[in-house]
């Protein structure tokens, strides 16, 4: 699984032009499943994620958890953090896994989050067309992998 989590003070999920997800502070995520991956890997990733060190503390440094900060999460599923680009100039999406897998494993994974602590979870349309918005919050954007 890949994820690319960013630190915000907002983030919100259209569809269609609806609203149907928004949080205050906390991590955008957007989660790739490969056509290999786990549902170990996504209580892995999970676990690394509410426990990584990146709120500041009053200096300013790397301190806090989301756990420790209250903060929310919010899922996006994203194909592409799969994406190939090493051959000509359009992408190959040929190891990133099929809907019937990466669906579930994407649920599992948000549902690791609420297990270990994170009270507002929320979760883009899987599948859908997304409008995302964010406001970075540093900015701090981490690419994490379990590979």
């Amino acid at each position: 699984m890949r994820a690319l989590l960013q630190r915000v003070s907002q983030a919100s999920v259209h569809v269609d032009q609806q609203k149907i997800a928004q949080i205050g502070a906390g991590y955008l995520i957007l989660i790739g499943v490969g056509a290999s991956d786990s549902a170990d890997q996504a209580q892995q990733l999970a676990e690394k994620i509410v426990h990584m060190r990146l709120f500041p503390d009053e200096l300013g440094r790397f301190h806090h958890s989301l756990l420790e900060t209250g903060g929310a999460a919010l899922v996006v599923s994203q194909f592409t953090l799969f994406a190939d680009t090493r051959k000509g100039r359009r992408p190959s999406f040929t190891d990133a896994a099929r809907p019937e897998l990466a669906e579930p494993l994407v649920q599992t994974f948000g549902k690791a989050l609420q297990t270990l602590g994170v009270s507002d979870v929320q979760f883009g349309q899987f599948g859908a067309h997304m409008d995302v918005s964010l406001h970075n919050d540093g900015p701090v954007t981490i690419w994490l992998d379990t590979d």
